[in-house]
Formats: structure tokens, sequence, C-alpha cells
């Protein structure tokens, strides 16, 4: 008896090995499956494989896998004249699923007109994707999604940090080419939000150390990416997303209220450059009635209160105006996209409580990933997507991403960038999208292969049904325009 129980506990034991094991993700593995989609009014039959492919050490032992999505156009003859896309989402923590599912994949997941989550969750066709002129491969960094770390050993600033983020993606990348076999292909980096800084390192570590070249980095709801501001430009640069989301909500001056937004903009950004910052920059040197002129000014193009720019010195900062703004409505409005409404347990305070575009969010995508991933993918594991991955202390130290882009782009004439922006997005706001631009290109001689895009929506602009017709058409226009004619040569004349 005591042996047939020790039997079974060894049984046992073995049994939650092998579940244990079960739940760690393969070093590598794939599923293929064939589809067909409509898209501008054209069918367009595809494969996508899901699957994951390893990051190696310096000895080649596998330390991490990432998981990945690769569709590919399956009636296309020369791949070699095929456009690749790479696609990050950002975070950093955050998998590539908002992009993949909402933007430029073949589906998305059901929403209404507006962004709002509809049940039942799940996906349909999406009509508007770019996969009718590129291929695109989403990466979920390590972490995210369902990628981890199989090496419990190596030390977790080999994967989280800005300068480590990019160089093990960039080895990444080239080994998911050289495997595809899409060396020869025009190629193009797209990353959201903190995937903008990952891109625009990105294409500088591949450009540099793996001797990739791309033909364009498209920026969607850029951060700052290292370019520097701080003090008065950083509070100053805010006011043309202050306009704009007062406009929104009914808040501004009747005289202003009355015009479209396409109107107010420009003269709120020559406000913010022109008397916003030189006021802030004069600070305690202002005389009071200088100080109550601008505080008037401030209050006009902000939907604010003139005393909230006297109680803190001209300088208002996001947090203030989200929790400000519809006060005496006893509402909030949104981080990420301030169309949308909240509100907190206390009307009181200078901080909201919770971001409600984002809780908007989150409990639209995760179901329906889950979901599509299984039934529609052919991809089955136990281990849990993460929307958001455990990937901090996050090192953000000797950031240059910004400057390194515009590096890349000196170096390498077939390089081009778009930047896409929302207006409602107070997390990465739209003028200091520009801003950023100004200082890629510090003497103007890149503004050619340089192109602003602005939605009215927010930090994902392509949630908004309108906006997502929009958007994929400007990537795809700007993946016809940079793309090089035959023979043509990559020198300055």
């Amino acid at each position: 008896m005591r042996n047939f129980t020790l039997l079974i506990l060894l049984l046992f034991c073995f049994s939650g090995l092998q579940a244990q094991e079960n739940r760690k993700l393969p070093v590598e593995t794939k599923v293929e499956k064939n589809h067909q989609i409509t898209i501008k009014g054209n069918r367009v039959s595809f494969k996508s494989t899901t699957g994951t492919q390893p990051v190696w050490d310096e000895k080649g032992d596998p330390i991490a896998s990432l998981f990945y999505t690769y569709y590919e156009r399956t009636d296309v003859e020369n791949k070699e004249k095929r456009p690749l896309v790479i696609s990050f989402n950002g975070g950093p923590g955050s998998a590539s699923i908002w992009m993949h599912l909402a933007y430029t994949g073949p589906v998305l997941l059901n929403i209404d007109d507006e962004g709002y989550p509809v049940q039942p969750y799940g996906t349909r066709d999406n009509p508007h994707s770019i996969l009718d002129v590129a291929d695109i491969v989403y990466v979920d960094p390590v972490n995210t999604g369902y990628s981890r770390i199989l090496d419990e050993e190596t030390p977790r600033s080999t994967f989280f940090g800005i300068n480590a983020d990019i160089q093990y993606l960039a080895d990444w990348v080239n080994t998911f080419v050289t495997r595809q076999n899409r060396w020869a292909s025009p190629k193009y980096l797209i990353g959201e939000s903190y995937g903008t800084t990952r891109v625009a390192g990105l294409v500088s570590e591949l450009q540099n150390a793996h001797w990739m070249y791309f033909n364009g980095v498209i920026l969607v709801s850029p951060t700052d990416m290292g370019i520097e501001r701080g003090g008065p430009v950083k509070m100053a640069n805010y006011f043309p997303y202050y306009a704009a989301t007062a406009w929104y909500h009914g808040q501004l001056p009747s005289d202003l209220q009355s015009k479209d937004l396409d109107e107010i903009i420009p003269e709120v950004e020559k406000f913010a450059v022109n008397e916003a910052l030189p006021a802030m920059v004069k600070g305690g040197s202002l005389t009071p009635a200088e100080r109550d002129a601008m505080a008037t000014k401030m209050a006009r193009y902000s939907g604010l209160d003139k005393e909230v720019f006297l109680a803190n010195n001209l300088m208002v900062g996001t947090s203030l105006f989200w929790k400000e703004l519809l006060r005496e409505q006893g509402m909030t409005v949104g981080r990420l996209d301030s169309r949308y409404k909240g509100f907190d347990r206390m009307e009181g305070g200078e901080r909201y409580d919770f971001d409600p575009a984002l809780t908007s969010w989150n409990h639209a995508f995760a179901p329906a990933f889950n979901h599509y991933a299984k039934n529609v993918l052919g991809f089955e594991t136990d281990l849990t997507y993460n929307l958001f991955g455990p990937v901090h202390p996050w090192d953000r130290s000797n950031e240059t991403t910004g400057y390194d882009l515009g590096q890349a782009m000196r170096q390498n004439p077939y390089l081009h960038v778009m930047v896409q922006s929302g207006y409602f997005d107070g997390g990465t706001d739209f003028f200091n999208a520009k801003y950023s631009m100004w200082h890629i290109d510090p003497n103007g001689k890149l503004a050619d292969r340089m192109r602003f895009k602005g939605y009215r929506s927010g930090h994902m602009m392509y949630l908004r049904a309108e906006d997502l017709a929009t958007s994929n058409q400007d990537i795809r226009q700007f993946i016809q325009d940079s793309m090089v004619g035959e023979g043509v040569p990559a020198k300055y004349d």
C-alpha cells in the first residue's frame, strides 16, 4: 500500500511538472492559415503565420522568445518589390494588439464608430487594412502578449530599457527578415506611443549595426523621443491641445467656438510660440498688468478660468487641465482621448482618479484577441496574453532616439518619416509631435521627406471610424510615395 501511495505521488508530481512545462512558451513554433478579405473593394488573398521566434544571447543560446503574427499577401509573385511593414506598440510593456486589431491589420475588434466597446466581443474584417499594399508583421516584445523570458538567469536589464530594447529587437528583426527572405523588399517601421521611441531607435540601429536600410518610419502618436524640452517650452506647447479639447466640449468663447477646429489650431499654435512661451520665460519679471493680460488670453484658448492660470504662475499642466475643464459639470476628460468623459469619487482635487479613455478600451481588446488567436489564427496556448506586461524597472537613461532618427535620415536619402497624431490626445499631444519634427530636422533640409497628419480623435485615432479610413489611406499613400523607382541612386544632388 505504501509503495502504491508513493507511485501515485510520483505520478502526480510528474503530471504537475508536465502542466508547468506546457505553460511555457515554445522557443520556436508557427501556425499557418489562409484567408481572404475585401480591401477598398478588391478581394485580397493572404496567409497568416502566427508563432514564436527566439532571442539569443552572445553564445547563441535562446534566452527569450517573441510572439509575432505575420500577414503576407499570397497572390503576389515578386516579393522583392512588395513592401514589408514591421509594427510595434508602446508602453513600454504594451503588446502589439492595439494596431493589430484596430488599425492596419486585416481584422477589427467590435467597437462603435467613435471607438466605444460593444458586445459580443470579437472581430470583423477591416476594409481599410494596408495589407493590399504591404505585408505586415506585428511583434510583441519580451513579457508582452505571449512573449516571455526563457532563461530566468538572464538579467532583466538585457531587455528592459530604451537602448537594451532597441538592441535585442534589432537582432530579432534581422533574423526575421532573413528567415522570410525579405532583404530585397522595401521596408517600413511603424510604432505607436512608446513604440515611436522604439522604431526611431531601431531604424538607426538596424541601419548602422545590421546594414539594413528602410524606406520609411511611421510615428503614431509619438513620444518626445529624447528631444529636449521642459519648463516653459513644455507648458506652452500644450495650448493647441487644450484649445482643441475645449472646442470639442464647447468650452471656448463663442467667437472661437463658432469656428471649425482647422481654423482655430493655427491661431493657437502661433499664440503658444509667440506669446505664451515668452511670457512664461519672463516669469516673475512680468508686471501685474502683463500677468493678468496673459492669464486672460490663456483662459480664452484653454476653456479654463483666468484664476487657474494666475494661481499657477501661468503654467498649468495636463493633470490639472483634465480635472478642471469640466469641473462645473462634475466630470473629467480623458488623457489618451479627451473626447471621453468620466467622473471621480470626489469633485475636488487637482488630478483625476483614472483615465476614462483607457479603461473604456481595455475590456474590448483582450477578449477579442484571445478569441481571434485561437479560433481564427489557430494559435493555442495556456499563457495569459499580456496587454501590459511586467517590464519594470525600465532604464530610460541615455535616450537619443529622435536625434538618431534624424541622423539616419541624413545618412539614407531613401528614408522618409510620417507623423500621425490625434488632436484630442493629451498623453502625446500633436503640437509636441510637430515640435519633435522641427528638432529632428533642425536645419530644415529633411522637410521634403517628412509629413504630418492630424485627426479629430485621440491617441488611438484609428478607433474612430472616420479616422480609421483616413489614417490607413495616409499610410498607404506614404508607402507609395516613398517607394523608389528602379535604378534611382541613393544620393543627394
